[in-house]
């Protein structure tokens, strides 16, 4: 993925209200989709080392997601191997794939974004409505881990 300096052009979602209701629908497979939990390659590297385990007992290499190299292992009921009584027990080096939930950004080329959104999540059309700012302030944190991963 090429990363300019350049001003991209994001479009984001209008009306949207979200709030997290921590049922942790986002951690794995539901009945209706299977959740891959992609894995940058330094996200993978942090986890890594943040829980002392290696890389291939909580991830398997994909090479079908590009930028993303690994995806999450589950556990027998499809969950996240890191979610223990519906908490993430990596919560502060989660993947951006985790942090953006239940919003995704698609990458349409030229430097044009588009933020899009599962109405799966129970969490979406509660709480208030979000701002342009939420959607820049997730688009920043896509750039840096981006550029993170390419160093």
């Amino acid at each position: 993925m090429n990363i300019t300096k350049s001003h991209p052009y994001i479009k984001y979602p209008g009306n949207v209200h979200f709030e997290c209701s921590l049922c942790a629908l986002c951690c794995g497979d539901t009945e209706t989709n299977v959740r891959k939990i992609l894995l940058l390659k330094k996200e993978a590297e942090e986890i890594s080392k943040k829980t002392q385990r290696d890389i291939e007992s909580f991830a398997e290499k994909t090479d079908d997601k590009a930028p993303y190299v690994y995806v999450m292992k589950k556990t027998k009921n499809s969950k996240c191997v890191f979610l223990k009584e519906k908490l993430c027990t990596i919560y502060d080096i989660r993947p951006l794939i985790c942090k953006f939930y239940p919003f995704k950004i698609d990458n349409l080329g030229n430097q044009h974004y588009r933020f899009s959104y599962t109405k799966e999540c129970p969490g979406m059309g509660k709480g208030s409505q979000l701002k342009k700012t939420f959607f820049k302030i997730l688009f920043s944190e896509f750039i840096t881990s981006m550029k993170k991963n390419n160093s």
